[in-house]
């Protein structure tokens, strides 16, 4: 279902709607709409435990992330009880970046936002100067030297990360190991389709990769826009390639770290520290999701209103080209014959699951057919009456999710089937 994610590129409004157009005449790629875009938002409060981050002149960066990382969690599951919040850490707790990755893609999430402040080195001032003494060849000699004394940086505002573009490798290698989680691929059917070595699959992690980068952009200036708001100084969204960032490219979904300010400055540690600050920091990321998630839902809604346009009705009765010779093991009427691959389990609670049709035609081909080689699981037949002649549906396997069977339908179209498409059902009845 998170393919419904191609209809929305977050560079702004133009390229979400560019990017739309493109997905709906674009019939190959399978664009699935899910019911809601965003369902799970992971925050992770940055270090922790034994890390303590970034220092000032009393408070540790580990203790502030938490504390706002905690209010913004609040905001969010009083504000949006339909998104669950998932949370890397919600005590002092230390665990590394990879298992904070980890915990974020195991929870399915949608969105991720670590939380974070900045430091900057102090600045060293002339504030006089000394008699240095010291012999050359046991002669003396003396010279000036300056006389340095140490300040706090003046830096301070906010700033919000997404990972560099020289990191899109290891982000399309995160979305591959997480296949399983990011297409809820558990079938042998669906993994066989989602295979790590087949181009049409790498085109499909890499497309979805760029617009997890284009939703990630998006939030990031969300986020900095309202900061901007309640007059925190703009530093900027920007990619980060540094050592520390690694969570933003090992996690299977859009994703942000976000600089709450400069704990080295004791201005903004003051701030940083105050319930008033942290609870306006969570205010304006909570504020930012909620314009992210608007726009997601918006476009979600443009494309539901296009559904027919992405799931054309099959032409009545039309098959690939196929060989000749004559089949001598057929496929019985309703029975399906498998392939070494059982059935996926229903769908969820309301037993739903998925299919795809790939052809009608008059002929009956055995299941051991060259025509069904590439696709693996079950292959049913189902003959019905069209006028006096007989004609045979071919309906491929059962998959738990939308996600699944559109991929199937990909798949199908690539083998050659191109008037493949998707049924539903539940309780084992079609119902579209």
């Amino acid at each position: 279902m998170r393919w419904k994610r191609v209809l929305f590129s977050g560079l702004g409004i133009g390229l979400i709607y560019t990017l739309f157009i493109h997905a709906k005449t674009t019939p190959d790629l399978p664009v699935p709409l899910q019911d809601k875009p965003i369902r799970t938002i992971v925050i992770d409060a940055g270090h922790g435990g034994s890390d303590h981050g970034a220092g000032g002149r009393y408070s540790h960066e580990k203790d502030i992330a938490l504390d706002v990382a905690l209010k913004l969690g609040k905001i969010l599951e009083d504000a949006m009880p339909d998104v669950k919040v998932v949370y890397t850490r919600k005590t002092d707790r230390f665990d590394d970046v990879h298992r904070k990755a980890a915990i974020a893609n195991e929870a399915k999430g949608d969105l991720f936002i670590s939380i974070h402040c900045n430091a900057a080195p102090p600045i060293k001032k002339i504030v006089g100067y000394k008699t240095r003494t010291y012999y050359v060849k046991k002669k003396k000699r003396t010279r000036r030297v300056n006389v340095y004394e140490s300040h706090p940086n003046p830096a301070k505002g906010t700033e919000t990360y997404i990972w560099a573009t020289a990191k899109n490798a290891a982000k399309t290698e995160s979305l591959r190991n997480n296949s399983v989680i990011v297409f809820d691929a558990n079938s042998e059917e669906t993994q066989a389709i989602m295979d790590a070595q087949d181009p049409e699959t790498i085109i499909m992690l890499n497309t979805l990769r760029n617009v997890y980068f284009d939703q990630s952009v998006r939030l990031s200036t969300l986020v900095q826009d309202e900061f901007s708001r309640v007059g925190r100084i703009d530093r900027g969204a920007r990619q980060r390639n540094e050592k520390g960032i690694l969570v933003l490219h090992a996690t299977a979904m859009p994703s942000v770290l976000v600089e709450l300010g400069f704990i080295s400055n004791p201005e903004e540690e003051e701030y940083l520290n105050s319930a008033d600050g942290q609870n306006e920091l969570a205010t304006c990321i909570y504020r930012a999701v909620k314009r992210y998630k608007d726009e997601l839902e918006r476009v979600y809604k443009s494309g539901e209103a296009a559904r027919p346009a992405l799931d054309p009705a099959p032409a009545p009765a039309s098959a690939p080209t196929v060989p000749a010779r004559q089949v001598v093991n057929h496929i019985p009427a309703t029975v399906s014959t498998t392939n070494e691959t059982p059935d996926a389990p229903a769908a969820d609670a309301e037993n739903l699951n998925y299919k795809v049709q790939l052809m009608t035609t008059e002929k009956v081909y055995a299941r051991t057919n060259t025509l069904f080689k590439n696709l693996k699981g079950t292959i049913e037949r189902e003959e019905f009456k069209q006028g006096k002649k007989k004609v045979n549906k071919y309906i491929w396997g059962s998959f738990r999710t939308e996600a699944e069977a559109q991929a199937a339908v990909y798949k199908a179209r690539k083998q050659g089937f191109s008037d493949a498409f998707m049924l539903t059902y539940k309780d084992g009845s079609r119902i579209d």
